[in-house]
Protein backbone atom coordinates (compact mmCIF):
# COMPACT_ATOMS: atom_id res chain seq x y z
CA UNK A 1 0.00 0.00 0.00
CA UNK A 2 1.38 3.57 -0.83
CA UNK A 3 2.07 5.23 2.41
CA UNK A 4 1.03 9.39 1.83
CA UNK A 5 3.06 10.41 4.66
CA UNK A 6 6.20 9.04 2.39
CA UNK A 7 5.56 10.95 -0.57
CA UNK A 8 7.69 14.17 -0.42
CA UNK A 9 10.70 12.17 0.66
CA UNK A 10 10.87 9.50 -1.84
CA UNK A 11 8.70 11.41 -4.53
CA UNK A 12 11.40 14.45 -5.15
CA UNK A 13 8.92 16.53 -6.91
CA UNK A 14 10.40 20.23 -7.22
CA UNK A 15 8.32 22.90 -5.05
CA UNK A 16 8.28 25.30 -8.36
CA UNK A 17 5.22 27.32 -8.44
CA UNK A 18 6.27 28.26 -11.69
CA UNK A 19 5.69 26.59 -15.20
CA UNK A 20 8.63 24.33 -16.43
CA UNK A 21 11.50 26.01 -17.99
CA UNK A 22 10.57 24.28 -21.82
CA UNK A 23 7.28 26.09 -22.32
CA UNK A 24 6.99 30.24 -22.28
CA UNK A 25 6.16 31.75 -19.41
CA UNK A 26 2.93 33.43 -17.87
CA UNK A 27 1.67 36.31 -20.22
CA UNK A 28 3.32 35.05 -23.08
CA UNK A 29 1.20 36.22 -26.30
CA UNK A 30 -1.07 33.44 -27.84
CA UNK A 31 -0.03 30.70 -25.07
CA UNK A 32 -2.38 29.67 -22.78
CA UNK A 33 -1.53 28.16 -19.10
CA UNK A 34 -4.04 25.99 -16.88
CA UNK A 35 -2.95 24.34 -13.79
CA UNK A 36 -4.34 20.98 -11.87
CA UNK A 37 -4.30 19.61 -8.24
CA UNK A 38 -4.08 15.94 -7.79
CA UNK A 39 -5.81 15.58 -4.26
CA UNK A 40 -4.70 12.37 -2.49
CA UNK A 41 -6.19 11.66 1.01
CA UNK A 42 -5.62 8.63 3.46
CA UNK A 43 -8.55 6.83 4.40
CA UNK A 44 -8.75 3.24 6.06
CA UNK A 45 -9.03 1.32 2.87
CA UNK A 46 -5.75 2.84 1.44
CA UNK A 47 -5.26 6.27 -0.34
CA UNK A 48 -8.07 7.64 -2.27
CA UNK A 49 -7.65 10.81 -5.35
CA UNK A 50 -9.94 13.39 -5.64
CA UNK A 51 -11.41 13.41 -9.45
CA UNK A 52 -14.28 15.53 -10.79
CA UNK A 53 -16.70 15.25 -13.93
CA UNK A 54 -16.71 18.14 -15.64
CA UNK A 55 -20.28 19.56 -16.06
CA UNK A 56 -21.82 19.38 -20.04
CA UNK A 57 -20.95 22.66 -21.75
CA UNK A 58 -21.22 23.32 -25.37
CA UNK A 59 -17.91 26.01 -25.07
CA UNK A 60 -15.95 23.95 -23.01
CA UNK A 61 -13.26 21.43 -24.81
CA UNK A 62 -13.71 18.88 -21.91
CA UNK A 63 -17.37 19.05 -21.39
CA UNK A 64 -18.00 15.99 -19.87
CA UNK A 65 -14.79 14.64 -18.99
CA UNK A 66 -13.08 13.47 -16.32
CA UNK A 67 -10.53 15.61 -14.64
CA UNK A 68 -8.70 17.08 -12.02
CA UNK A 69 -10.17 19.98 -10.25
CA UNK A 70 -8.30 23.43 -12.14
CA UNK A 71 -8.50 25.82 -14.54
CA UNK A 72 -6.63 28.44 -16.34
CA UNK A 73 -4.55 30.69 -15.19
CA UNK A 74 -5.92 34.40 -14.57
CA UNK A 75 -4.24 37.63 -13.90
CA UNK A 76 -5.01 38.02 -10.37
CA UNK A 77 -2.72 34.37 -9.77
CA UNK A 78 0.46 34.98 -8.41
CA UNK A 79 1.40 31.74 -9.97
CA UNK A 80 0.71 28.47 -11.19
CA UNK A 81 0.14 27.18 -7.61
CA UNK A 82 -2.07 29.75 -6.98
CA UNK A 83 -4.25 28.89 -9.90
CA UNK A 84 -4.48 25.20 -8.93
CA UNK A 85 -5.64 26.54 -5.18
CA UNK A 86 -8.21 28.71 -6.71
CA UNK A 87 -9.56 26.62 -9.15
CA UNK A 88 -9.93 23.40 -6.72
CA UNK A 89 -11.44 25.74 -4.25
CA UNK A 90 -13.84 27.66 -7.24
CA UNK A 91 -15.01 23.84 -8.12
CA UNK A 92 -14.91 21.79 -4.95
CA UNK A 93 -15.16 23.97 -2.08
CA UNK A 94 -11.82 22.04 -0.79
CA UNK A 95 -8.86 24.63 0.19
CA UNK A 96 -5.34 23.15 -0.33
CA UNK A 97 -2.52 23.70 1.47
CA UNK A 98 -0.06 26.30 0.45
CA UNK A 99 3.43 25.19 1.75
CA UNK A 100 5.50 21.53 2.17
CA UNK A 101 4.53 18.85 3.10
CA UNK A 102 1.32 19.07 2.43
CA UNK A 103 2.23 20.37 -1.06
CA UNK A 104 3.75 17.33 -2.26
CA UNK A 105 5.58 19.60 -5.32
CA UNK A 106 4.74 20.09 -9.18
CA UNK A 107 4.02 17.00 -11.30
CA UNK A 108 5.55 17.10 -14.97
CA UNK A 109 3.47 19.21 -17.45
CA UNK A 110 1.60 18.39 -20.37
CA UNK A 111 -0.37 19.59 -23.30
CA UNK A 112 -2.79 18.68 -25.73
CA UNK A 113 -1.72 16.44 -28.70
CA UNK A 114 -2.65 16.88 -32.25
CA UNK A 115 -5.85 19.18 -31.62
CA UNK A 116 -5.79 22.18 -34.01
CA UNK A 117 -9.12 23.23 -32.56
CA UNK A 118 -7.05 24.39 -28.96
CA UNK A 119 -4.84 27.27 -28.47
CA UNK A 120 -1.09 26.03 -27.58
CA UNK A 121 -1.62 24.78 -23.77
CA UNK A 122 0.28 23.99 -21.24
CA UNK A 123 -0.97 22.30 -18.16
CA UNK A 124 0.84 21.98 -15.08
CA UNK A 125 -0.26 19.57 -11.90
CA UNK A 126 0.56 19.99 -8.04
CA UNK A 127 0.70 17.08 -5.98
CA UNK A 128 -1.23 17.28 -2.69
CA UNK A 129 -1.95 15.53 0.53
CA UNK A 130 -4.66 16.61 2.85
CA UNK A 131 -6.60 15.03 5.55
CA UNK A 132 -8.38 12.10 5.87
CA UNK A 133 -11.71 14.23 6.57
CA UNK A 134 -10.88 16.57 3.90
CA UNK A 135 -14.52 16.90 2.11
CA UNK A 136 -15.40 18.01 -1.26
CA UNK A 137 -18.58 18.94 -3.03
CA UNK A 138 -19.72 20.56 -6.09
CA UNK A 139 -19.19 23.81 -5.72
CA UNK A 140 -19.46 25.17 -8.92
CA UNK A 141 -21.75 24.90 -12.26
CA UNK A 142 -18.81 23.52 -14.60
CA UNK A 143 -18.81 20.30 -12.49
CA UNK A 144 -21.58 17.64 -12.42
CA UNK A 145 -20.02 15.46 -9.97
CA UNK A 146 -17.05 14.68 -7.85
CA UNK A 147 -15.14 11.69 -6.21
CA UNK A 148 -12.65 10.20 -4.34
CA UNK A 149 -11.16 7.24 -6.01
CA UNK A 150 -8.97 4.92 -4.44
CA UNK A 151 -5.56 4.52 -5.84
CA UNK A 152 -5.53 1.01 -6.63
CA UNK A 153 -8.37 1.40 -8.66
CA UNK A 154 -6.89 4.22 -11.07
CA UNK A 155 -3.70 1.77 -10.69
CA UNK A 156 -5.34 -1.78 -11.89
CA UNK A 157 -4.39 -3.02 -15.11
CA UNK A 158 -8.05 -4.46 -14.77
CA UNK A 159 -9.74 -1.12 -15.52
CA UNK A 160 -7.39 -0.01 -18.35
CA UNK A 161 -10.05 0.32 -21.43
CA UNK A 162 -10.25 2.21 -24.75
CA UNK A 163 -11.91 5.44 -24.87
CA UNK A 164 -13.22 6.20 -28.64
CA UNK A 165 -13.37 10.10 -29.61
CA UNK A 166 -14.86 11.42 -31.93
CA UNK A 167 -12.22 14.32 -34.15
CA UNK A 168 -13.67 15.92 -37.12
CA UNK A 169 -14.60 12.67 -39.04
CA UNK A 170 -12.49 10.33 -37.95
CA UNK A 171 -13.09 8.67 -34.27
CA UNK A 172 -9.90 7.93 -32.73
CA UNK A 173 -8.71 5.84 -29.57
CA UNK A 174 -7.39 7.25 -27.05
CA UNK A 175 -5.79 4.64 -23.89
CA UNK A 176 -8.43 4.87 -20.14
CA UNK A 177 -9.16 3.36 -16.62
CA UNK A 178 -12.60 2.63 -16.24
CA UNK A 179 -13.88 3.90 -12.63
CA UNK A 180 -17.25 5.25 -11.02
CA UNK A 181 -18.30 4.12 -14.22
CA UNK A 182 -16.72 6.93 -16.32
CA UNK A 183 -13.78 6.26 -18.33
CA UNK A 184 -10.38 8.58 -17.22
CA UNK A 185 -8.38 9.82 -20.69
CA UNK A 186 -6.59 12.29 -22.07
CA UNK A 187 -4.41 14.59 -20.79
CA UNK A 188 -6.27 13.63 -16.98
CA UNK A 189 -4.79 9.80 -17.89
CA UNK A 190 -1.08 10.97 -18.61
CA UNK A 191 -1.20 12.84 -15.26
CA UNK A 192 -1.76 9.54 -13.72
CA UNK A 193 0.60 7.65 -16.07
CA UNK A 194 3.62 10.42 -14.66
CA UNK A 195 2.67 9.81 -11.18
CA UNK A 196 2.40 6.01 -11.12
CA UNK A 197 5.92 5.96 -12.89
CA UNK A 198 7.19 7.66 -9.92
CA UNK A 199 5.02 6.31 -7.17
CA UNK A 200 6.27 2.74 -8.31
Amino acid sequence: MIDLDTLPHHLDLPHDPWPEDDVPPLGADDFMHAAVSVVTRRTRGGPELLLIKRAAADRDPWSGHMAFPGGKHEPQDRHLLDTAIRETREETGLVLPEAPPAWVGRLPGVAPRGSGQLPPLAVTPFLFRVPTDADARVASPEVERVHWVPLTELSSPDRVGIYRFPIGDAVQSFPSIDVVGEQVWGLTWRILQGLFARLR
